[in-house]
């Protein structure tokens, strides 16, 4: 499994976005990344909607339906309805065990 952190500079969240990963593999392994993008053309490329994003096998399990590519920072809402600038350790977890799942 190959995890992409996508962030902008100084993004406050880059390392809680890591340190969500790295708690939500549980010692699995993954070839994880931290990528800083600097502009709007490589967001697009690389489908950043916002820092940090988590692609997981370079798609973004939680990438709203519609949404922009964007540098601006990014709000994460929980399944309480709370927002946070990182993913639920439990949706993550989910995210990461259907990457982990064997295809048809």
């Amino acid at each position: 499994m190959r995890i992409t952190v996508l962030t902008v500079a100084d993004c406050p969240n880059a390392r809680p976005a890591l340190e969500r990963v790295t708690a939500a593999l549980d010692g699995r392994a993954a070839r994880m990344e931290l990528l800083e993008v600097s502009d709007e053309a490589e967001a697009a490329r690389l489908g950043m909607y916002g820092s940090p994003t988590i692609l997981v096998d370079g798609t973004d399990p939680f990438a709203p339906p519609g949404a922009a590519p964007s540098l601006s920072c990014r709000l994460y809402r929980n399944a309480d309805g709370t927002v946070s600038g990182v993913p639920d350790e439990i949706a993550l977890r989910q995210a990461l065990a259907g990457a982990a799942a064997p295809g048809p």
